[in-house]
C-alpha cells in the first residue's frame, strides 16, 4: 500500500511538465468552431467553482436543454444534485436527463458531449451514473474518461493513484476521511483498482486503460490520441494529471480522437471541465461585479449544512467575526416529528430578527446523526436539508438581503432550487480562486440579481468562510 509522500519531492520525481503555447486558446477555438456543446451534469452545484460566464440549469426539460444548447457559451451545467439520492433514483434521473438532452440536440441539430461531474475525492454514484447516461443517450460509447483531479484544491492523479494534498504532503485518497464516507466509502487509491472495486469486478484493474504522466508530458497530444483510438467497449480510461498543462495536452489529444469518430463519456472533477471547455482563468469577482444587478444593502445570510471536519473549523472562524449572529438548528429535534416544525420556526424567527442588524449564520448542530432503524443516512440528510430550505423560504421577501451563502453540496443545491426558486442562472465567477462559485440569480427567482455563493463542504482553509463573508460585506 502506498502511503503519504512529500508533495514537492514526489512531484519533482515525475516527468518534466510540457506546456504547449496557447493550448487553452486552441482548445477554445476548436470547441467553438466544432459546434459540439459540453453538457456538464453536476451531481451537486459546487462543480461550477472553476468556471465563469456559463449558464446553469436546475431543471432538465427538453425545452430548458434546448435553451442551454442555443446559448453562446459552448459549455453549460445541469444541476442534478444526484449525490443526495439513493443509487436507483440517481440512475433514473441521469437516464432521464440524457434522454431529454438527446431529444433537445436532435431538435436543434446540435452535437454534444456529456461530462458527469462528480466529487474530486471519489464520492458519488459511479458507475451507475455513467451507465445511466449511456443508456439514456442510446449510442455506443467507446470509453469512460475518469479524471477526478481538482487542482485548485490539491487533488491530483499520478502513477494512477489519486492524491489529496494535506499541508506539505500528498495523501492517497483511500486513506483520507472522504474514503470513509457513510454512503460512498471505498478503499482503493489507485484508480484502476478503484474501478474494479466500484464496478464489483465488471472492469478488472488489468483492463482499465491508463494515460500516464509520461504519455502526456513526453508523448504529447499525439500519444494521447493514439491511446484513445484503441479504446472500445465502454472501458474506463484513467487520466493522470497534476497540472492544467497536463489537462490541456490530454484534451487536445482527446479532441483529435473524437474528431476521428471516437465517442466518450466523461466522469470528472471540476478542473477537467474548464480545460475541456477552453475556459480561461479569471480572477476573483470584484465588489462591482458581485453587486452589478442588485446594489448591496442590508445584511447577508449563510446556511451551513455540511458536516465534514473542514466545514466545522470554518464555521468556528465565521462565528467569531464581529457583527455575525449564529443560529443553530438541532438535528435531533429536526428528526422528531413532534418537534420539527417548532425548531424550524424558531430558527426562521431568529434569522429575520437578526438580519435587521447583522449577518446571520444558520448551521446544523455538529453531532453526526447516522441512519438507524427505519431511517437511512440519505433520509437523515434529506430531512436536514429540507429544514434549511424551509428557513430560507421563511426569510422576509421584503428584507434588504445583501447575499446568501450556502455551505455544502446538498445544501447549496436545495437552497438554490427550492429555497430561492432558481431554474436558470449564470455562473458569474469565483469568490475565492477555483474553490467558491457565485451565481447571479435571475429575474424570476425569489431575490432577482442576488449574489448566491456556492461553497463546497470540503474545500478551503479554516478561515475561508470568514473571508467570503468579509468580502461580501465589503470589509
Amino acid at each position: 500500500m502506498v502511503g503519504p509522500v512529500d508533495a514537492a519531492e514526489y512531484l519533482a520525481s515525475q516527468p518534466q511538465e510540457a506546456r504547449l503555447p496557447d493550448a487553452l486558446e486552441v482548445i477554445r477555438e476548436r470547441v467553438v468552431g466544432g459546434g459540439r456543446r459540453v453538457a456538464v451534469l453536476d451531481d451537486d452545484p459546487t462543480g461550477t467553482q472553476t468556471v465563469h460566464g456559463v449558464p446553469v440549469l436546475t431543471t432538465w426539460t427538453v425545452e430548458d436543454l434546448r435553451w442551454a444548447l442555443e446559448q453562446p457559451s459552448p459549455t453549460f451545467y445541469v444541476l442534478t444534485n444526484s449525490r443526495s439520492l439513493p443509487e436507483e433514483e440517481a440512475y433514473a434521473m441521469n437516464r432521464e436527463v440524457a434522454t431529454n438532452l438527446a431529444a433537445a440536440a436532435e431538435g436543434t441539430g446540435t452535437d454534444f458531449v456529456v461530462t458527469s461531474r462528480g466529487d474530486s475525492t471519489l464520492r458519488g454514484h459511479f458507475p451507475a451514473e455513467t451507465d445511466a447516461l449511456a443508456e439514456g443517450l442510446g449510442t455506443d460509447v467507446d470509453g469512460v474518461i475518469l479524471c477526478p483531479c481538482y487542482l485548485e484544491a490539491g487533488r491530483l492523479t499520478a502513477d494512477d493513484t489519486h492524491w489529496v494534498r494535506q499541508g506539505e504532503r500528498l495523501v492517497p485518497a483511500g486513506e483520507t476521511e472522504f474514503a470513509r464516507d457513510a454512503s460512498f466509502g471505498y478503499s482503493a487509491s489507485n484508480l484502476r483498482d478503484w474501478v474494479e472495486e466500484k464496478t464489483a469486478g465488471r472492469f478488472p484493474a488489468s483492463e482499465v486503460i491508463s494515460v500516464g504522466l509520461a504519455d502526456i508530458r513526453e508523448g504529447g497530444p499525439e500519444r494521447v490520441a493514439e491511446i484513445l483510438s484503441d479504446v472500445a467497449g465502454g472501458r474506463p480510461v484513467v487520466v493522470n494529471a497534476a497540472s492544467y498543462a497536463d489537462l490541456e495536452v490530454f484534451v487536445l489529444g482527446l479532441l483529435d480522437a473524437e474528431g476521428e469518430g471516437k465517442r466518450f463519456l466523461y466522469r470528472t472533477g471540476p478542473s477537467f471541465v474548464r480545460a475541456r471547455g477552453g475556459i480561461p482563468e479569471k480572477g476573483p469577482l470584484s465588489p462591482e461585479e458581485l453587486y452589478r444587478r442588485r446594489p448591496r444593502r442590508g445584511h447577508g445570510l449563510v446556511l451551513v449544512g455540511s458536516h465534514v471536519d473542514m466545514t466545522t473549523r470554518q464555521l468556528g472562524y465565521a462565528l467569531a467575526l464581529e457583527g455575525v449572529r449564529g443560529v443553530e438548528l438541532s438535528v435531533p429535534r429536526l428528526l422528531e416529528d413532534a418537534e420539527r416544525e417548532a425548531e424550524i420556526q424558531r430558527a426562521a424567527t431568529e434569522v429575520n430578527a437578526g438580519l435587521a442588524e447583522s449577518e446571520v449564520v444558520v448551521y446544523t448542530s455538529r453531532e453526526v446523526v447516522g441512519g438507524g432503524p427505519g431511517r437511512t443516512g440519505f433520509e437523515v440528510g434529506r430531512a436536514v436539508s429540507d429544514a434549511l430550505v424551509e428557513v430560507m423560504r421563511r426569510v422576509d421577501r421584503e428584507a434588504p438581503l445583501a447575499f446568501v451563502v450556502a455551505k455544502g453540496g446538498i445544501t447549496s443545491s436545495d437552497v438554490g432550487t427550492r429555497g430561492l426558486g432558481v431554474r436558470r442562472a449564470e455562473v458569474a465567477g469565483q469568490m475565492l480562486p477555483g474553490i467558491v462559485s457565485v451565481w447571479v440569480l435571475p429575474e424570476e427567482s425569489a431575490f432577482p440579481g442576488l449574489p448566491y455563493v456556492i461553497f463546497a463542504g470540503n474545500v478551503g482553509g479554516p478561515d475561508s468562510l470568514a473571508r467570503v463573508i468579509e468580502i461580501l460585506r465589503g470589509d
